[in-house]
């Protein structure tokens, strides 16, 4: 037995659209709302919290940058933190000047490199306003003067010498002196005459005589005082030559 299903009607308008009746008209729908989630951790903050937190302290002036200049004022001099003492660098310079006596007794058994630098350095400036480049040539052979004069004195003072090797070159270093103020002499005297070669052969002698006396004094041992004359003469002249040639 077949079974009877009720369809009911389709009603096509004649429109071609369809009519909108009170019951089918539609309603605005709302905009979309995303679904609420917790807040990510590092955005969930007061604004006006943070700004305060953030803040940095406002600067304090008056007593506080008085304290701070006090404090600069207390610190010791440039030099004095690199170990340069200039006093005792010009009178060691006083007592190069004079070859015959000390000026100070026991003046250069304090060593310094600031002193011997500098005159090293005049020497090298003279001769490079001379048209000559000896920078290297100078160092190098302070280094080797040095080490030659140590040995000769040890050897000749045996167990009795007390010179070191940083105190040789200092001495030596002072010395230059004499070799420095050859060097800008020769600026204004004519090369290859017999006048240089005068001049070079004073200033040899007066650094020898000075280098002399002091490495004596240094070291407390006066014997055999012509053999270290010899070596510091062989020294000096040996400086000296890059001044007449």
């Amino acid at each position: 037995m077949s079974k009877e299903f009720n369809v009911p009607p389709v009603i096509f308008p004649s429109g071609g659209n369809p009519v909108l009746t009170a019951t089918t008209e539609r309603r605005p729908t709302a905009p979309f709302e995303p679904r609420p989630s917790n807040p990510i951790p590092f955005m969930s903050f007061d604004v006006g919290s943070a700004a305060a937190s953030t803040s940095f302290p406002a600067p304090q002036f008056g007593s506080g940058s008085m304290g701070g200049s006090a404090n600069f004022d207390d610190e010791p001099p440039l030099f004095e933190e690199l170990g340069i003492n200039t006093k005792q660098i010009w009178s060691k310079t006083v007592s190069i000047l004079n070859p015959f006596r000390a000026t100070i007794p026991n003046l250069h058994d304090e060593a310094d490199l600031a002193g011997p630098f500098l005159f090293l350095m005049a020497f090298g400036l003279f001769q490079l306003l001379a048209g000559k480049i000896h920078f290297g040539i100078i160092s190098g052979w302070v280094t080797v003067a040095a080490l030659f004069l140590y040995a000769v004195f040890n050897m000749l003072a045996g167990r009795q010498g007390t010179l070191d090797l940083y105190r040789c070159l200092s001495l030596i270093g002072y010395c230059m002196l004499p070799i420095a103020i050859l060097s800008a002499l020769s600026l204004f005297i004519p090369q290859g005459g017999l006048v240089i070669f005068v001049t070079a052969v004073v200033f040899v002698i007066w650094s020898t005589r000075v280098c002399t006396r002091l490495l004596v004094e240094v070291a407390r041992w006066d014997e055999h005082c012509g053999l270290v004359a010899y070596a510091c003469f062989l020294v000096y002249l040996l400086f000296s030559l890059l001044v007449v040639f």
